[in-house]
């Protein structure tokens, strides 16, 4: 097992915080693997590169020797998360949750080591608490700190309703590490609340507090809004080799840096060799094959890398079509201006950069080209090509 010191620098990397670091610290001093939790509700059958933002710590704490925990919330899934929503959540039946649950696993162990992970489901110990159970549960927190969570207080301030079974899911979160005995336990930036509840339970229950590790929320390819399949920037990772390499090698320059150090399992000076390498004059792009190349041979092997690279890479290089072109779905309340369709869409560095390449005449629909005039009309679809090496069949659709 790598000293404290070298194991903090590995799980540190890309993370946003570590509470309580001193108390982390002290846990891996003693030596023996921690027990490190993960979980994730299967609300949707299908993961994009965001969630592997998470997946791919985990594995770190794998390579470091700990334990890593693969929860599945199908008792939690059947309650809905509400960090971050605006409005109840509808709950799903057993039976989606189960489904999608088969689906997760199949997915993640592209990522994780199945040898060295335990996959829990956390309707195994939830479905045993009795109704006396609960209420020792409910007990542990106030409606006052729970209407501190900033989606609960704001829903509350503009009389958006709030169902009582929405604040059982973060005692519910909390208490899996109660159940699970849980050394660490990670999540999104926007699961702090949940998490810290986490902590707070097991002291109640007599055990040590978990350490917290929060990791950021991956941007998508538009730069700005995080990965996801509503907003049409995401990479899936059951995407065809073609399509997840196209993606990557078209995102915008701004985005490279940040998908290598919360995507890449290469060494932090290697991404720091390649940056140098870019501010001395190298083509972004041939950077970003290379990311494109350790992604697509992570989720679809090393030939199909390399094939990838061949019929998408080489042909956009040229200025040709490629064989296969990335689907981008975008909402939108009305009609949308080309120029803003492109920015959205991640063809383009901004909306400046968009009407830069149309008053150029870069821009192709469908094959023709197209000035700044062109509206992309609500249940459109059209290929559209920014430049000699951006494409993507956009579809644009209300919201």
């Amino acid at each position: 097992m790598k000293s404290v010191e070298e194991q903090l620098t590995l799980i540190k990397r890309g993370a946003d915080e570590l509470l309580v670091e001193s108390e982390f610290i002290e846990k891996l001093k003693k030596g023996a693997p921690l027990r490190i939790k993960a979980g994730f509700d299967p609300t949707a059958p299908d993961l994009h590169l965001g969630h592997t933002v998470l997946i791919n710590k985990l594995r770190q704490f794998q390579e470091l020797g700990h334990q890593v925990i693969f929860l599945i919330g199908d008792f939690t899934g059947m309650i809905g998360d509400p960090s971050g929503k605006s409005a109840t959540r509808p709950p799903l039946t057993r039976e989606q949750v189960l489904e999608n649950a088969e689906t997760y696993k199949a997915q993640v162990f592209k990522i994780l080591d199945p040898a060295k992970t335990e996959v829990a489901f956390n309707s195994t110990w939830m479905e045993k608490l009795t109704p006396a159970d609960f209420i020792r549960l409910a007990s542990q927190y106030t409606v006052a700190r729970m209407l501190e969570r900033d989606d609960f207080s704001k829903r509350y301030e503009t009389n958006q309703p709030i169902a009582i079974h929405e604040f059982l899911y973060p005692l519910v979160q909390g208490y899996d590490s109660v159940a699970l005995k849980a050394d660490v336990e990670l999540g999104g930036t926007d699961q702090k609340f949940n998490l810290l509840m986490g902590r707070e339970l097991q002291r109640a229950y007599g055990q040590e507090a978990q350490s917290i590790l929060t990791m950021p929320l991956l941007e998508g390819l538009d730069g700005i809004k995080k990965m996801s399949k509503s907003l049409g920037n995401y990479i899936g990772i059951q995407e065809s080799p073609g399509v997840m390499y196209s993606k990557i090698v078209s995102m915008p320059d701004s985005l490279m840096w940040r998908y290598f150090e919360l995507l890449s399992f290469r060494e932090m000076s290697e991404i720091e060799a390649f940056r140098r390498d870019v501010e001395a004059g190298a083509n972004p792009r041939d950077i970003k094959i290379k990311l494109a190349e350790e992604i697509v041979a992570r989720f679809h092997g090393e030939e199909a890398a390399a094939s990838a690279h061949r019929s998408a890479g080489n042909r956009m290089k040229d200025g040709e079509l490629p064989e296969e072109i990335p689907e981008v779905e975008l909402l939108a309340a009305e009609d949308m201006p080309i120029a803003a369709v492109l920015n959205r869409a991640g063809l383009v560095k901004n909306s400046a950069a968009a009407r830069d390449l149309l008053n150029a005449g870069s821009v192709k629909i469908d094959g023709e080209v197209i000035d700044r005039s062109f509206v992309f009309k609500i249940g459109d679809t059209h290929i559209c090509q920014a430049g000699k090496k951006a494409f993507a069949r956009i579809v644009v659709k209300s919201e």
